[in-house]
């Protein structure tokens, strides 16, 4: 017998072998025919993705099909289950965290270099020297201006962990040198209170940008402070605040509420119930409260306007709110990325629902509410709200609520479309305001040195000529020749209010702005009451 007759068994069988071992981990076993016909749905997936993976006749990122599948899938549920790629959860968690590591810098990418906006109060930016207007060119000697680095790429050279150091290199007008800064990384608050003051001696003012982690100790800190001025009445902004964790929301409502009063409750699809009450710890159980609210408010913020509406606790000021009566659960996918799921829904102490239909899913249609509430007049008159009188439903004094698509407050205050246009609104999203006020504070800075934040409130004037300089520098990069003629004083108060951001900080920004807002306004006079009207007018006759 030759050599080769000898092992062609042998040869055979480790060829058949390693076949049956190759094709198990495959598991290409099946024809074409019989691909999708497993009983098991997630094997059906799985055998699709190794399929293309391991067959298709072009190189494919798999990472990316599997991206698409799961927003497929999820484009069936509702349009609040939603997908969270691993490049965008950090981002994400960090937000609802409500803090980060980092260096405590605000910066824009100015000319393709790293500008320094402002540096958080207490940060390490600030502890090291670093201040605004500084440009940020190389940290650990390496260079990190010019086109090619994207803001994504500048903060993951920036980022690392707690405690560690990075040594930067920064250009500050004035200095015929480089300055040499090592700044010690550290825990960056992310804050979702945007602002807290007092409008009036007895009302005091908090706005509410979103439903994190550390909203309810910012929102406490900020309301005890407002006590300890004087306030014993207070208006809660939770306009455009798109929500969060819903837990928050509670702990917020159980300032205001009294032991035992119903918050909410969930029912999930078996069907089961899980009510939340308030407890005897609020500190606001005797104020008047008014909450404002607009049609881009939902979720959490509904939450806690449906469960002071139906507990005939305060006054819900505004227009009607989003209509997000939802609840999601966040899933790790266990690759970095995750889901946010659907799991209940939420309904106020009335029992009322005020999630809006989507029955047909993620549609345009869902989406495109907001201009088909604006087409049809409803911003500009409650009379145009369309209400269903079978989602009708009555607190305990009486008072008739909705459900069926968002919160209604118990006072209309129409859209401001002198300010709130589409024009403006352009501005602010291209950051011409934010970019051209920057240049203008880069100018000179010593301007505002011996400024305080109340005498700039008061005293300080946009002029004229600015505007202009504002909207040549718009016609400049848009190549247009727009004019503000119509929107002059509004195009100031903008200008102000940025100026006191990159200044100063949110609080006093939004102090300008709230000068002339029409729903601050209503609150004032719904504060004073008739009481104070009767004496003002017998005091003029």
């Amino acid at each position: 017998m030759s050599f080769q007759k000898k092992y062609i068994p042998l040869i055979i069988g480790v060829a058949i072998a390693t076949g049956v071992f190759i094709g198990g981990k495959l598991n290409f076993t099946d024809t074409s025919d019989r691909l999708f016909t497993s009983n098991s749905k997630k094997d059906k997936l799985n055998r699709l993705i190794d399929y293309i993976d391991y067959e298709y006749v072009d190189d494919v990122n798999t990472d990316s099909i599997v991206d698409v599948t799961v927003n497929g899938i999820l484009d069936n549920l509702d349009p609040h289950s939603t997908y969270i790629p691993k490049s965008e959860l950090e981002r994400v968690t960090n937000n609802m965290k409500g803090d980060f590591v980092g260096l405590g810098v605000n910066f824009y990418t100015y000319n393709d270099t790293i500008a320094v906006i402002r540096t958080v109060k207490d940060g390490p930016s600030e502890k090291a020297g670093i201040k605004a207007g500084d440009r940020i060119l190389m940290a650990d000697g390496d260079s990190i201006f010019g086109k090619e680095w994207s803001n994504t790429d500048i903060i993951s050279k920036l980022k690392g962990e707690k405690g560690s150091k990075v040594k930067l290199s920064i250009y500050r007008r004035g200095e015929d040198k480089l300055l040499e800064f090592k700044v010690k990384r550290d825990i960056i608050p992310i804050e979702s209170v945007e602002a807290a003051y007092m409008l009036t001696d007895k009302l005091g003012y908090i706005k509410i940008n979103r439903f994190a982690e550390s909203t309810y100790k910012e929102f406490k800190r900020a309301l005890d402070i407002l006590q300890d001025q004087g306030a014993t009445q207070l208006a809660l902004d939770l306009r455009d605040n798109p929500g969060g964790f819903l837990g928050i929301a509670e702990q917020i409502v159980d300032e205001f509420l009294e032991d035992d009063k119903l918050i909410l409750f969930t029912k999930n699809k078996t069907g089961k119930i899980e009510k939340s009450f308030a407890t005897g710890r609020g500190d606001f159980e005797e104020g008047e409260v008014y909450i404002l609210i607009n049609e881009s408010s939902a979720s959490a913020s509904e939450i806690v306007a449906g469960a002071l509406q139906d507990n005939d606790k305060g006054t819900i000021v505004g227009r009607r709110s989003y209509g997000k009566g939802l609840v999601q659960r966040e899933m790790s996918l266990g690759d970095g990325s995750a889901i946010r799921l659907t799991v209940s829904r939420y309904y106020t102490p009335t029992g009322r629902s005020i999630q809006r239909p989507y029955d047909n899913g993620k549609s345009n249609d869902y989406y495109k509410d907001y201009y088909k509430r604006l087409s049809s007049g409803e911003f500009e008159d409650e009379e145009n709200i369309k209400i269903a009188d079978s989602l009708k439903f009555t607190t305990p004094k009486g008072k008739v609520v909705y459900g069926g698509g968002g919160i209604i407050p118990d006072v209309f205050v129409p859209l401001n479309t002198t300010i709130n246009n589409e024009t403006l609104n352009y501005l602010r999203r291209r950051e011409y305001i934010s970019n051209f006020v920057f240049e203008e504070l880069d100018r000179d800075r010593s301007i505002y040195k011996d400024v305080t934040s109340d005498d700039f409130v008061a005293n300080f004037e946009v002029s004229d000529d600015i505007v202009i300089k504002f909207q040549d520098f718009v016609n400049a990069k848009e190549n247009t020749n727009l004019t503000f003629v119509a929107y002059h004083d509004q195009m100031r108060r903008l200008i102000k209010s940025e100026l006191a951001q990159q200044l100063y900080g949110s609080n006093v920004a939004e102090k300008i702005l709230n000068e002339t807002d029409d729903m601050i306004e209503e609150v004032i006079i719904l504060s004073r009451g008739d009481d104070y009207f009767e004496v003002n007018l017998s005091e003029e006759n």
